[in-house]
């Protein structure tokens, strides 16, 4: 498992090559504020070695962050992240890898009929319900997600994952009123602090896409603050002394600033807040995704903001807004191939933007 003596090693090992607080403090340790998402690729042998390749060579260049998930890829990235870290001339100790549960994987390819595969691996295995599953393809189910802290770490081949996320859980509100799905929420929640007990994983966070980032009247809401209520009462309900909720995972980039602008969140005060400041006032990691958005700000960045930013490519300008926005622990983009790992690897050479900068972004 990463641990503080291990990360603080990795600083030590890297640190001087990089810009002002790229390593940022995560649990007992620290964490690259750069890490590297497994999200896109076609589930091939060819994608799987083009990964392993990246992922190593990130390793060994400064970047101690992983992040997938139990569908990325049909299982392929979970696999070749362990992989990864297996290979790589780094310790295990010095690498946080994050994964996430609750859409349904398949298992390397996709299957012929994948609505026949859902039932015979889910519904009739008894790892959910009917009503639990929405869209065909997505439930936080705690026997499902007890299931695929299992699967995640035999695909991986590690005994110990630093970060598990509920993936999507606003997913289910297409099925279940809002009451509903909190009380799933916790119910899964349940699940991973027990597994957290178990030293299975390290702690675990919510990874959205829409719930923390839009009103409070939209289809998709979560609230953060009753998310952050439900773990406490999970923690409560298993017997461990204090929630293990460390980390909240949304999309933000210079086109998707609503985490930051978009003031749906109360605080203890009564105030509204945007998710986060509200993760920063109360001790949440902030992963973002989608930091790139999807390759689009790669190649075009609005002049008017590109002209306030750092790094020598428009990749390395539109990671670096991301990781200098407030409480932001570290912004995720893909590694589609060793270049793009060092142009990414480069970014963090940089200083993240002053608070006035990257208050002019949005001026």
């Amino acid at each position: 498992m990463a641990t503080g003596r291990g990360t603080w090693a990795y600083r030590d090992r890297f640190g001087d090559s990089f810009g002002r607080t790229f390593f940022r403090r995560f649990g007992p340790g620290v964490v690259s504020s750069i890490g590297i998402g497994t999200y896109l690729g076609d589930p091939t042998d060819e994608v799987d070695e083009q990964y392993r390749e990246s992922l190593v060579l990130a390793l060994e260049s400064g970047i101690n962050l992983l992040d997938t998930a139990s569908n990325y890829r049909h299982g392929r990235s979970e696999r070749v992240v362990g992989e990864a870290v297996r290979e790589a001339d780094i310790d295990r100790d010095a690498i946080v890898v994050a994964s996430k549960a609750g859409f349904v994987p398949f298992d390397r390819t996709r299957p012929e009929n994948p609505a026949q595969y859902v039932r015979e691996t889910v519904l009739d295995a008894g790892l959910a319900a009917a009503d639990e599953l929405a869209h065909g393809s997505h439930t936080i189910a705690p026997t499902f997600i007890d299931e695929m802290v299992d699967r995640s770490l035999d695909l991986t081949g590690l005994d110990h994952i630093d970060l598990y996320y509920l993936h999507n859980p606003e997913t289910q509100l297409a099925v279940a009123d809002r009451d509903t799905v909190y009380d799933r929420i916790e119910s899964a929640f349940e699940v991973l602090e027990r597994r957290v007990a178990a030293d299975d994983i390290g702690r675990y966070g919510v990874a959205t896409w829409e719930a923390f980032r839009v009103p409070e009247g939209h289809d998709s809401y979560l609230s953060l603050p009753e998310v952050v209520r439900r773990a406490e009462q999970a923690a409560e309900t298993v017997g461990n002394d204090e929630s293990s909720l460390d980390a909240v995972q949304l999309p933000f980039n210079v086109v998707m600033a609503d985490a930051f602008t978009v003031d749906a969140h109360e605080t203890d005060d009564g105030e509204q807040t945007s998710a986060l400041w509200y993760a920063h006032e109360h001790d949440l990691d902030v992963f973002t995704s989608a930091s790139l958005a999807q390759g689009d700000l790669s190649r075009e960045i609005p002049e008017s903001v590109n002209e306030l930013l750092t790094g020598e490519t428009l990749a390395q300008r539109a990671l670096n807004f991301s990781r200098s926005a407030p409480g932001v622990t570290a912004a995720l983009v893909g590694a589609a191939s060793p270049e793009h790992v060092a142009e990414n690897v480069a970014a963090g050479t940089f200083d993240p933007l002053g608070a006035r900068s990257f208050d002019a972004v949005f001026e």
